[in-house]
C-alpha cells in the first residue's frame, strides 16, 4: 500500500471517530470483562502506564484502585473530551489527579509520533487499535514508537480484532478489486461506520502475523492467545511483548 493512501485512510478513520464519538462512547460504557486479566496480571504498584488509543477511557476503571500513573491518549479530540468529562473533575486539558489511588491524565496524541521521552513507561496498553493502522509500514512505525517510549523490560500489551463469523470473513471478498490493483493489502477490509457515509479501515491479523510484527519491531513475545467473551460474539487476539 502506498504511504499516501495509507495516510488518507488513517485521516478518514480519525474523522469518522470524531463524527461518531458520542454514539460510539455509549456502546463502550462498560469494560470488556474478558480482558480484565490483561490488567490484573501485569500491573504492579508504581507503574507508569500508557493507554494508547484510550477512546473514552473505560479501561482505566480496571486500574483506578491501583497505585499507578496513568496517561490515556487518543487521536480523536472528541473521545478525549468525553474521557475527561467522565474521569476528571473539572475536565482540564492536562489535569493530573487522584481517582481512587491512581493518578490520571488524558491528552490527544498521534500514536505514530508520541509526545513522550524515550524509556518513559513501564507498560503500554493498546486495546483494539493496531488493526486500524493502514499498511505494514505504518503498523511497524506504531510498534517501534511504542517500543521507544517503553522502559527496558517494559511490556506492550495489545489486542486486535479476530473475525468471528462468515459475514466478517466475507468482507475479504468485497474488496478483492482494491487488493488486485494494489490499493489495499491482503487481509485488509473497509467497514461502514454505523450507517455513516464513510468507512473505517481494518487489518485482519492472524496470530502468527501479529507475533511476527512485534518481533520485527524488536519486541520479545511473552504470551499470546485468543480472548472470547461469554456470549461468543466478541473475539480478539491478544499479545504481551517485552522490550
Amino acid at each position: 500500500m502506498k504511504k499516501e493512501y495509507a495516510e488518507q485512510l488513517l485521516k478518514k478513520t480519525k474523522e469518522g471517530y470524531d463524527e461518531i464519538a458520542e454514539e460510539f462512547s455509549t456502546t463502550r460504557e462498560e469494560v470488556w470483562e474478558e480482558m480484565s486479566f490483561l490488567f490484573n496480571d501485569y500491573v504492579i504498584p508504581g507503574d507508569k502506564i500508557l493507554d494508547l488509543g484510550c477512546g473514552n477511557g473505560r479501561f482505566f476503571e480496571l486500574l483506578e484502585d491501583k497505585d499507578i500513573d496513568y496517561i490515556g491518549v487518543d487521536f480523536s479530540q472528541k473521545l478525549i473530551e468525553i474521557a475527561r468529562k467522565k474521569y476528571l473533575h473539572p475536565p482540564q486539558v492536562f489535569a493530573k489527579q487522584k481517582f481512587g489511588r491512581a493518578r490520571i491524565k488524558f491528552q490527544k496524541a498521534d500514536a505514530l509520533n508520541l509526545p513522550f521521552p524515550n524509556n518513559y513507561f513501564d507498560k503500554i496498553y493498546s486495546i483494539a487499535v493496531l488493526h486500524h493502522i493502514p499498511s505494514k509500514q505504518l503498523r511497524l512505525q506504531f510498534l517501534k514508537e511504542a517500543r521507544r517510549v517503553l522502559k527496558l523490560n517494559g511490556l506492550l500489551i495489545l489486542t486486535v480484532w479476530k473475525p468471528k463469523s462468515k459475514k466478517d470473513w466475507n468482507l475479504f471478498l468485497k474488496y478483492t478489486t482494491l487488493k488486485l490493483i494494489g490499493k489495499l493489502e491482503q487481509r485488509d477490509v473497509l467497514q461502514p461506520l454505523w450507517g455513516k457515509k464513510m468507512e473505517r479501515y481494518f487489518h485482519l491479523f492472524s496470530e502468527e502475523e501479529l507475533a511476527n510484527s512485534a518481533k520485527e519491531a524488536r519486541f520479545k513475545v511473552i504470551k499470546q492467545g485468543i480472548i472470547i467473551n461469554e456470549k461468543g460474539n466478541r473475539r480478539n487476539i491478544y499479545l504481551v511483548a517485552e522490550k
